[in-house]
């Protein structure tokens, strides 16, 4: 993930990397109005940005996650790795998709990663995102 889901000035983007790639793009435009109609939803702090995050990675993952043995998540949010993977996890099975909850790890990815490649290279413009969300997507799934 390239730059924090919280930080509404700047886009965010979440990436993976093994045999395939994807990188999806959320602009902060996006990111201002979805933390706008949350806030008044009733939701805030923490929890808001925390749920934000788990939907990107939905959002990447969803059509992927079948197909993966193993994901590795970039430490976002410090000690609340249990309350995003659930939230994860609970968006991917009420799609329909099962998979078992030790499929998904926290750990530091570092900048090394295919991944983080291919985040900074779409968040610096130096490659195009594989699809940019939009608020009404993230908010579907709140």
């Amino acid at each position: 993930m390239r730059e924090s889901i919280g930080d509404t000035r700047v886009p965010t983007v979440v990436a993976f990397s093994n045999d395939d790639s994807l990188a999806i793009l959320i602009p902060a435009m996006v990111k201002r109005e979805c933390v706008q109609r949350l806030r008044q939803r009733g939701k805030t702090g923490t929890v808001l940005y925390m749920q934000l995050f788990a939907v990107s990675l939905y959002l990447l993952l969803k059509e992927h996650a079948r197909d993966f043995s193993q994901v590795t998540i970039d430490i976002e949010y410090p000690g609340h790795y249990a309350e995003i993977k659930l939230y994860l996890l609970n968006m991917l099975w009420r799609a329909g998709i099962d998979v078992e909850a030790e499929r998904f790890q926290f750990q530091r990815i570092g900048k090394k990663s295919p991944a983080h490649e291919k985040a900074w290279k779409v968040f610096t413009g130096a490659a195009k995102p594989d699809r940019i969300i939009d608020f009404e997507e993230i908010l579907a799934e709140f």
